[in-house]
């Protein structure tokens, strides 16, 4: 049925439109006027692709979208281009009928076409969504909710005496801010960079969107050489009905520290706040080194789930140019129905960190036996092959082969990606 439909890049004047689809099909309500003209820059429309319904009253017929950030991405000891997936939906009366996947798999050939970009990556509305698509769930983040007195710090948590807390107004920051997120940017695997656009949807801060909290604030950990981390939060005051408790709540928007005793001043202070029943964090790393310097990691009460989804593009591309843990040697039998050039045999060599690596066409015999999907998921380092091959996703042909590629392609730190695109 999705034949019907023509797939095209959007013109200038049918940004609404684009938009409307995205707002039905997320049930959400049309931006701020104020946001619009940071969304028209930051828009690539010649990257877009929108489905269109012939039957449909002129003006109307666009039914389905998806966009590309065109941005600069972390992996396992590279920065490199990276195709960011977005704003992907159908209209609610065009459901099933095929539109996602032909503006997927276009899509996925565009980024092919275009040949910049090894992997492309998404946030998935829908865990089940993608996986057909080739991309794999690449890795995790956390949420965590302290209730009064449960976020102790350890004694053991460092202190840096030269260290010392201020207060800032996110906008007049923003140019510290950057500094600290660069500094972290090349070593973390799900960064991506940001541009003046991005800090801008960052900070983005409209008194309509705020149900009742206070505006963004910012506090920032520094020394004699400057800025080395930064929390991003919002509060809400609350009293206790009756008893007139204190009982209000800090929701962490992004707290990034180029070390750990900024980071541990930093969530110190937050958990500290007077006349606060509650904290909450959310896109926080699955690992985060805030588990390991509180007093009892419980009281975190942490729930995991997934943050980015990978899509190999380039597969020799994308094997080569990432750093591996430790020396590998393998031949894989790659399975990929949307991109044929990715599929067949392929020797992956790397002399470990530090060194070399390169994927080229092989004729030996195969060590392990996967789906693109399941290379996705390894990509960043944060998930391990040999669960996959646990899980019976990859077939191991050469006995210790899983292994050596499992422990080849993990990564510390595990990746972690703070803003959804």
């Amino acid at each position: 049925m999705a034949d019907q439909y023509a797939i095209r890049p959007i013109s200038a004047d049918e940004y609404a439109a684009f938009r409307r689809v995205h707002d039905h099909s997320f049930n959400s309500g049309p931006a701020p006027a104020a946001r619009w003209p940071r969304l028209r820059r930051q828009f690539e429309a010649e990257r877009s692709l929108a489905a269109f319904d012939p039957a449909l009253p002129a003006g109307l017929g666009l039914v389905g979208t998806t966009g590309v950030y065109s941005f600069q991405m972390a992996v396992p000891g590279a920065v490199f281009p990276v195709a960011g997936v977005t704003a992907v939906s159908v209209l609610p009366t065009h459901r099933r009928r095929g539109i996602l996947r032909a503006l997927m798999t276009r899509q996925i050939a565009d980024i092919a076409a275009r040949g910049e970009e090894p992997i492309a990556a998404l946030w998935a509305s829908e865990t089940p969504l993608y996986g057909r698509y080739g991309y794999g769930r690449a890795s995790s983040h956390a949420f965590f909710r302290f209730g009064r007195g449960e976020g102790a710090l350890s004694a053991l948590a460092p202190v840096s005496p030269e260290l010392t807390l201020r207060l800032a107004e996110p906008g007049d920051a923003a140019a510290d801010l950057a500094k600290v997120y660069d500094t972290v940017l090349s070593g973390q695997p799900g960064f991506f960079s940001r541009d003046d656009d991005w800090w801008e949807r960052v900070l983005d801060d409209p008194a309509e969107e705020r149900r009742g909290a206070s505006p963004l604030r910012c506090t920032l950990a520094t020394d004699g050489d400057g800025v080395r981390g930064y929390a991003l939060y919002r509060s809400t005051p609350r009293w206790e009905e009756g008893t007139v408790l204190p009982d209000g709540v800090i929701d962490v928007w992004e707290l990034v520290a180029a070390d750990p005793a900024a980071g541990a001043a930093l969530w110190r202070d937050l958990l500290s706040r007077d006349l606060v029943g509650e904290v909450t964090a959310d896109l926080r790393p699955a690992d985060d080194p805030l588990l390991y310097q509180l007093n009892d990691s419980r009281w975190a009460r942490v729930r995991v789930v997934d943050n980015l989804w990978v899509r190999i593009i380039d597969l020799p591309g994308a094997l080569a140019r990432r750093a591996y843990s430790a020396p590998v040697d393998v031949v894989l039998e790659v399975a990929d129905g949307l991109l044929p050039g990715n599929a067949g045999r392929w020797r992956l060599r790397s002399d470990g960190p530090g060194g070399t690596a390169e994927c080229v066409r092989s004729d030996e015999a195969a060590s392990i036996a996967l789906d693109v999907r399941e290379l996705g998921a390894a990509y960043l380092g944060g998930t391990r092959l040999a669960t996959l091959a646990a899980a019976g996703l990859a077939s191991e042909l050469r006995p210790g082969a899983v292994n050596a590629l499992s422990t080849a392609m993990s990564w510390d730190p595990a990746p972690w990606c703070p803003r959804i695109f």
